[in-house]
């Protein structure tokens, strides 16, 4: 063929999934991977995609769950991952995971014997040269440190993460604001703030005692040999804080200072849990300084102890681990293209979500942008309202950026979740007939209400049928 090959740099599940789609669209594909000739701390073979950790894929469910919504979204899109992961399915109850080996060796063997893709085993050690004009970077959260040098030196230093110090984040929704209020420390208005962009959530002398109790006690997950022990100052996890002594996390995260507890103005609080809006949607809240290496179990079970929180849900929990990462909102177009430089774009974990099948669906899109660019069509991005576009602008622009805390990096991974969705319309939710919603109904009916109208959306932004015409 005559057309120019695009470039894939990385053959985890978004490196092969970008290839992938790429030949699909009837372009060459070069794709460098340099397992095989070095390889990492983590992986244990040369195949690619190689599932590093977990075998799940997590929920199928694509009525009530977001991650279930994805994996439905990507088999309407023909993603490769997904087939193969289909193929090699392993029982799970409702989630999808697949046999290590098996899936591995599936996805290498149908990238490996495609006519338009080209493997090839090496290691780039720098950015793509000026005649690799359309290329995608995905090289997940291990890049050798060469390419992350040439990748730091390009994006600039403070652009470029090699740890997560993740703190969870809170559906707004469930948090009960009858117990917490919003006000910023001192009433200060920062910029484009009002005074109240915090939810305060007070604890009083005993509640703050058992809440430092409970962190010392609970499990924690290690760091894996190859990841060392990344804790400065900056991002100490709250349980190492607590083992540091009694009043270490009232003088830090949670300290009560500049604050007054608007349903109750007269007792001042002994210790106050802060949470910062984290996207411009208003839905998700992120903990303040609540980095953790606690188990996710013991997670819920003790920020369930928080004064306003009993009954919260988390989009996503706390973590402190290696993981290569962006500064995605800052960096990226919403083409996943590095706005410094037109033709290079980023996939994968690299640009800050979090998951096997999130990596995969960047992959899959990066690959369709690229392709549709080199054969000089238009390559719309997909709607909000999708599971594929809800991720992909909260990544490229949906994150709001931290003025108030000068020298944090405020981007950090994200599972897809449904905070990240544009709200419903107005009476978009159906109501039971004769009757009021009952207990999690409500809930329910918003999450079926928001996954098929992501996937009629979808359908329409990959040109298919809608559901009922296909089904005939």
């Amino acid at each position: 063929m005559n057309t120019k090959p695009i470039h894939v740099i990385g053959g985890g599940l978004a490196g092969s999934e970008a290839a992938w789609q790429i030949a699909e669209a009837g372009v060459p594909v070069i794709l460098h991977e340099m397992r095989g000739v070095r390889g990492t701390d983590a992986h244990k073979t040369d195949g690619l995609a190689e599932l590093v950790c977990s075998n799940s894929f997590r929920s199928d469910d694509a009525e009530t769950n977001a991650v279930g919504l994805l994996h439905a979204e990507m088999r309407l899109a023909g993603s490769l991952i997904m087939a193969c992961g289909d193929a090699h399915q392993v029982p799970a109850g409702g989630a999808l995971a697949v046999d290590r080996e098996g899936f591995s060796a599936a996805v290498t063997e149908k990238v490996e014997t495609h006519e338009l893709i080209t493997v090839v085993r090496e290691e780039v050690r720098g950015l793509p040269p000026a005649d690799w004009d359309q290329a995608i970077i995905a090289t997940g959260p291990l890049t050798a440190p060469s390419l992350a040098e040439a990748i730091r030196a390009e994006t600039g230093a403070d652009a470029l993460a090699f740890f997560d110090a993740i703190a969870p984040i809170v559906h707004f929704d469930t948090i009960n604001m009858d117990i917490c209020w919003f006000q910023s420390r001192y009433d200060k208005v920062g910029p484009g703030g009002t005074g109240k962009d915090y939810i305060n959530c007070p604890m009083d002398k005993a509640q703050y005692a058992a809440f430092v109790q409970a962190l010392i006690d609970s499990d924690k997950t290690e760091f894996k040999q190859w990841e060392g022990t990344p804790y400065f100052d900056g991002c100490l996890p709250v349980e190492v804080m607590a083992e540091r002594g009694p009043e270490t996390l009232r003088h830090g995260p949670m300290k009560p200072m500049g604050l007054t507890n608007a349903h109750a103005p007269d007792i001042k609080p002994y210790a106050v849990v802060q949470l910062r809006q984290d996207n411009a949607l208003g839905t998700l809240y992120n903990m303040v300084g609540f980095q953790t290496k606690l188990k996710y179990g013991e997670q819920a079970r003790v920020l369930h102890m928080i004064p306003g929180l009993e009954r919260a849900e988390f989009a996503r929990l706390g973590g402190v681990h290696r993981n290569t990462y962006i500064n995605s909102p800052v960096l990226l177009d919403g083409a996943l293209q590095l706005k410094s430089r037109p033709g290079l774009r980023f996939a994968g974990q690299i640009t800050g979500c979090e998951g096997y099948v999130e990596s995969a669906a960047m992959g899959l899109l990066a690959g369709r942008f690229a392709a549709a660019e080199r054969l000089g069509r238009a390559a719309p991005p997909p709607p909000v309202t999708t599971a594929f576009g809800a991720l992909l602008s909260h990544i490229t622009g949906g994150h709001i950026v931290s003025d108030d805390e000068p020298g944090k990096r405020s981007f950090q991974p994200m599972n897809v979740n449904f905070g990240l969705f544009e709200p419903l319309e107005p009476g978009a939710i159906e109501k039971p007939e004769g009757r009021r919603f009952r207990g999690k109904e409500k809930a329910i009916a918003r999450k079926k209400a928001l996954t098929g109208r992501a996937l009629a959306d979808c359908r329409a932004w990959l040109g298919l049928a809608p559901r009922a015409e296909a089904a005939e």
